[in-house]
């Protein structure tokens, strides 16, 4: 569900695009995800074998709140906006995790409503809701809380450019309590090596 009017992304199976809105005086309808669309996910980029979408979750956000940075070893995860904006960080933590390299790559976005892009297992991902945000998600693995690992947010190594929030409070950005406890990448990297 590629967008050939977007630029592509400069990590590997991370693809941007959007849904198509179809409206008139009585509302609108949205195809959100496809089947067929998704028919060749590879086991990479899934991080399991035979990998197909499970499990579809909505999360709606007030401006200012961050939810991440989250890893996952074994799922792709495929955001769709629904309403409202936000500032999408990748982090591609894969030659970390290999030991193919010695630094992240991070990559940010802006994403509207209809947006959406698709995560492979093991790069991070988190957002800021710009504005009051409602985001669906599908993923590759149900929820176990086994795969469930994350990294600090303003990881000064990671070094994500977080934008300011109109209208947001003063001072961080608002965190759920396992946010704010994520440590640094490097202990999350050392975790698990050991």
């Amino acid at each position: 569900m590629s967008d050939a009017a977007r630029p592509p992304s400069a990590l590997a199976g991370v693809h941007y695009g959007a849904v198509a809105r179809f409206g008139d005086r009585r509302g609108s309808f949205r195809e959100l995800w496809r089947a067929s669309s998704f028919q060749d996910l590879d086991d990479a980029s899934a991080g399991v074998p035979g990998a197909g979408f499970v499990q579809a979750n909505l999360s709606t956000s007030a401006a200012g709140v961050l939810r991440g940075l989250h890893l996952h070893r074994r799922q792709l995860d495929y955001w769709v906006v629904v309403s409202g904006r936000a500032f999408v960080a990748l982090v591609d933590a894969r030659p970390l995790l290999t030991g193919t390299g010695s630094r992240a790559i991070v990559e940010t976005r802006e994403l509207g409503p209809d947006e959406s892009v698709v995560i492979p297992a093991g790069v991070a991902h988190g957002f800021l809701a710009l504005e009051p945000l409602e985001l669906i998600y599908l993923v590759t693995n149900e929820h176990d809380g086994s795969d469930e690992l994350g990294f600090a947010w303003d990881d000064e190594a990671v070094g994500v450019p977080w934008p300011y929030v109109d209208g947001a409070p003063p001072g961080p950005p608002t965190l759920s309590d396992r946010d704010v406890a994520n440590p640094p990448l490097s202990e999350l990297l050392a975790r698990l090596r050991s």
